[in-house]
């Protein structure tokens, strides 16, 4: 693949994140079936749309998940046998959940060692426990869906927000640490633009711009 685009499959899944975490049903679903034309899996689909709950909230990943529910049986009414794809792996039963999401979200941010706490991890430290142990554990141990791919479907999802700015300045970065190339995430943006909408990718943009 080139560094400096998005494979179909990518471009796919920037726009159904997107108009998932924003609940536009009517266009997601256009992009769920164009996300399975093209090469998308079923279960790849359904990891996105339960991880944007961790970001856009139970309501409009659970609207999504029945979206797609209606997708896939008119699909197979129509005789269309979309690929189910792989389960994730089994999660370790001595899996430290807490230093295993500290060491994803460090590796995300690009630091090889974690960091010490700080900020909002030393006044609110329950929430900084939710984001390790289960966003970064519970959520990125399923391996049926890579990092890579996470953060393609964060981004997107964030950029759709507003007052998200912070969040989605780390995420891009993130991206970034995962193997996405500056051009590659021009390209999610005019993906965006051209899928979604205007604001979205302008707010893509600036962020990505300040970097």
């Amino acid at each position: 693949m080139s560094n400096d685009t998005l494979t179909p499959r990518q471009r796919a899944l920037v726009a159904l994140s997107s108009l998932a975490a924003k609940g536009d049903l009517e266009r997601l679903d256009g992009a769920l079936r164009q996300g399975l034309d093209d090469g998308l899996t079923i279960n790849e689909i359904k990891e996105v749309l339960v991880q944007l709950y961790a970001y856009a909230g139970f309501p409009r990943s659970l609207n999504a998940i029945h979206a797609l529910m209606a997708v896939l049986d008119e699909r197979r009414e129509q005789g269309i046998q979309d690929e189910e794809g792989a389960e994730p792996s089994p999660v370790p039963e001595d899996l430290d959940r807490d230093d295993y999401g500290a060491r994803v979200r460090a590796r995300l941010a690009g630091q090889d060692e974690i960091p010490p706490p700080a900020g909002f991890q030393l006044f609110a430290p329950v929430i900084d426990r939710f984001l390790k142990e289960h966003l970064f554990a519970d959520i990125f141990v399923r391996d049926n869906l890579d990092h890579q791919s996470r953060e393609l479907a964060t981004v997107s999802a964030l950029a759709s927000m507003t007052g998200t700015e912070g969040q989605l300045r780390f995420h891009l970065g993130a991206a970034m640490n995962t193997g996405l190339s500056r051009a590659q995430l021009d390209a999610l943006v005019a993906q965006l633009r051209a899928s979604v909408g205007e604001e979205e990718a302008s707010r893509a943009k600036g962020v990505l711009e300040a970097l």
